[in-house]
C-alpha cells in the first residue's frame, strides 16, 4: 500500500481554528491548511510550505506537533489512494490577519487549473462550535488533542 507523507497546520486565535472550503468544489467539506510533503522535505519545512501554498500567509510563529494519524481516505480516486501517515502542527496567532478570504493554491499536487480556498475561522471552544465531524477527511479527530492545547494558550485574539 502506498504511504503519501503529510503535514497539517492548525492555526489558532483565541477560541477560533482556521479552516477553508472549495467554493468550487462544496462536496470536498472544510478542512485545514496543509498536504502532501515533497521528496526529502521534513515534517516542519513541508507544514510551513503547503501552509503558505494554501493560505498565502508566511508563518513567522512556531508551530508545534502536537499529533501524528495514519488516515486511510474513503475517496477512491488514484491520488488519494493509500496511507496518509500525517502530522499535525499547532500555531497561535495574537490577531487574525482577516475574517475571511480567498486565496488561489496555484500548484496543485495532484495537478490541474489552480484551486480556490477560502478560508476563516470557526469557534471550536464555546459551547455553540461545531461538531468535530463538520471537518472532512478526518482532521476533527485532531479536535479532541487540540482543544486543551488551545484552552492553556488562549489569548485575546482580535
Amino acid at each position: 500500500m502506498q504511504v503519501l507523507y503529510k503535514a497539517y497546520v492548525y492555526l489558532t486565535c483565541g477560541p477560533e481554528l482556521l479552516v477553508f472550503s472549495e467554493p468550487d468544489s462544496p462536496e470536498v467539506g472544510l478542512q485545514i491548511p496543509g498536504g502532501t510533503l515533497d521528496p526529502g522535505e521534513s515534517f516542519l519545512q513541508g507544514a510551513r510550505r503547503e501552509f503558505f501554498e494554501e493560505t498565502g500567509l508566511s508563518l513567522d510563529i512556531a508551530i508545534e506537533s502536537f499529533a501524528d494519524q495514519d488516515h486511510i481516505p474513503e475517496d477512491g480516486s488514484v491520488y488519494l489512494s493509500g496511507v496518509h501517515r500525517r502530522r499535525h502542527f499547532h500555531g497561535v496567532l495574537k490577531a487574525k490577519p482577516a475574517e475571511t478570504w480567498d486565496h488561489f493554491e496555484m500548484t496543485p499536487s495532484a495537478g490541474g487549473p489552480p484551486i480556490r480556498f477560502r478560508l476563516f475561522w470557526i469557534d471550536v471552544l464555546s459551547s455553540k462550535a461545531p461538531e468535530d465531524g463538520l471537518l472532512s477527511q478526518g482532521f476533527g479527530a485532531q479536535l479532541e488533542t487540540l482543544r486543551p492545547r488551545m484552552e492553556r494558550q488562549i489569548n485575546g485574539c482580535h
